[in-house]
């Protein structure tokens, strides 16, 4: 790891904490708020790779254990941890090394631009939302005692949310691959 790993890591680290200035919209049936910071997930894994992802969201993840405020609508200290969006906040490291991986598997330079922007999509839809869904929804089951089927139904209403943030990266991460060559070098 060299000092420019270190650099997009913060980087990326503080771009989701910008997306949690975002206010957060919540449902009344589900107790986890939809935010844009979701959407840094799919955005680091598929711009910065599994390794360098990864280790973005556990710095963000510590910035929210040592208490600042950078969860969307103003949280952060441990006990976000314990509460219904946890499984989420947790599962974002997971997810954002899934989807890195994906897409460092399917996104090669020299591809066409649509087996491109493909790879990106697949890699924010399997790994920005089907690992987070994964992890997220038994904690909120667990915690609020509600059974998983009930939470599952009232997760859908994130999805359509979901596939557009998929949209969203999947064009912002191949701006990047094809504007800044040198960050396809991945850790």
């Amino acid at each position: 790891m060299n000092t420019r790993d270190l650099v997009l890591i913060a980087l990326f680290a503080a771009i989701v904490v910008v997306l949690g200035l975002i206010p957060p919209i919540t449902l009344g049936f589900i107790p986890v708020p939809i935010t844009a910071q979701s959407m840094g997930v799919m955005l680091a894994g598929c711009i910065l790779g599994a390794k360098r992802g990864a280790l973005a969201f556990l710095l963000f993840l510590l910035l929210v254990a040592i208490g600042l405020p950078v969860l969307s609508g103003g949280r952060g200290g441990l006990a976000v941890f314990a509460g219904p969006s946890g499984g989420f906040i947790l599962g974002w490291v997971v997810a954002t090394f899934v989807t890195g991986l994906i897409a460092q598997r399917f996104v090669r330079e020299g591809q066409p631009e649509v087996r491109q922007f493909v790879g990106f999509f697949l890699a924010s839809i399997i790994g920005g939302i089907v690992v987070l869904y994964a992890i997220g929804m038994p904690w909120v089951s667990a915690v609020t005692g509600t059974p998983f089927i009930t939470v599952a139904t009232g997760s859908l209403a994130f999805l359509p949310g979901d596939i557009l943030k998929a949209a969203i990266a999947t064009l912002a991460a191949r701006a990047v691959f094809a504007g800044y060559p040198l960050l396809h070098v991945r850790a």
